[in-house]
């Protein structure tokens, strides 16, 4: 699945992305409303992790998507 339908299905999606990342809360959820560079950008700061880390992350997690 490309980023493109994992926004479209933005509600289905909130759930695996809470499991994936449990540190993020609802509101983080609503504020990433499905934009990709939102969600890096929050998982960088939820995790105090390099954004290249937090991209890999969310590459690694719309690979996961594919399935």
């Amino acid at each position: 699945m490309n980023w493109d339908q994992i926004q479209g299905k933005w509600k289905q999606a909130k759930g695996q992305v809470q499991q994936q990342w449990g540190d993020l809360t609802s509101d983080d959820l609503d504020r990433i409303d499905g934009k990709r560079e939102e969600l890096v950008g929050v998982v960088q700061e939820r995790y105090g992790i390099a954004r290249e880390e937090a991209e890999r992350q969310v590459q690694q997690f719309e690979s996961c998507c594919n399935s």
